[in-house]
């Protein structure tokens, strides 16, 4: 069953009295449990598509099903909804909040969703241990090398037991061994948990971690490969 069903999509931008597409016309299918690359140099288009994937922008054209849903036709306050209970984020520069625990970080999303806080101290220790850092819930991020704070990212994108990962750059500011660390990480979730993944990266050793890898130039898709 196709999770994502995306046709057509495009999205442009006016700049003065010029416009120009920065996707144009993608059409792209994601099935529940693929793991999958978007990759293409800057201004490609794949990080414009990853915002469309995790709901943070509209398309000018298009459609986006998303789990059967179509997303075009959601309020701002239902696109939120969607991206609290479905997708979970890791961005390239963590994102956690600096005067918060690693176990706060992750139970933030679940705050936004009413869950109460026992339940929350509950779900929030399980995806620390599953990350590997059960020993780490009470360190703050600048208590933490660069690896670790992204490991309590994915376990804060976990946490809501989200179908789909969204990775923007995961290991876009980890030295090598690091990112190898993390990148384990996103295939043992995907294999084991059976998560979709869908990982934005420029590093071809990055990429080669997926079952798919999807390129991006000048707003379009030029090749899908299936590993």
């Amino acid at each position: 069953m196709n999770l994502i069903e995306i046709k057509n999509l495009t999205k442009t931008y006016e700049t003065g009295d010029t416009s120009f597409n920065a996707l144009d016309d993608v059409s792209l299918s994601i099935g529940a449990g693929e793991f999958v690359a978007i990759m293409g140099a800057s201004g490609s288009g794949k990080s414009t598509f990853m915002n469309m994937l995790g709901c943070l922008d509209k398309p000018t054209s298009g459609s986006y099903f998303l789990d059967r849903i179509d997303v075009m036709k959601l309020s701002s306050d239902q696109l939120a909804d969607i991206r609290n209970l479905k997708l979970g984020f890791v961005f390239q520069g963590f994102n956690l909040i600096s005067r918060t625990s690693a176990l706060e970080n992750v139970e933030m999303p679940m705050i936004y969703k009413g869950i109460a806080h026992e339940e929350r101290l509950l779900r929030a220790k399980e995806a620390l241990k599953i990350v590997g850092l059960e020993d780490r819930e009470n360190h703050f991020p600048n208590q933490m090398s660069g690896g670790q704070q992204q490991r309590v990212a994915i376990a804060r994108a976990i946490v809501n037991d989200a179908q789909i990962i969204l990775a923007d750059e995961p290991t876009g500011n980890l030295d090598t061994k690091t990112s190898v660390e993390v990148m384990e990480f996103f295939v043992k979730l995907n294999a084991e948990q059976k998560k979709t993944i869908i990982l934005v990266t420029h590093e071809l050793d990055i990429a080669q971690y997926a079952k798919r890898i999807v390129r991006f130039k000048d707003g379009k898709i030029v090749s899908d490969e299936v590993r």
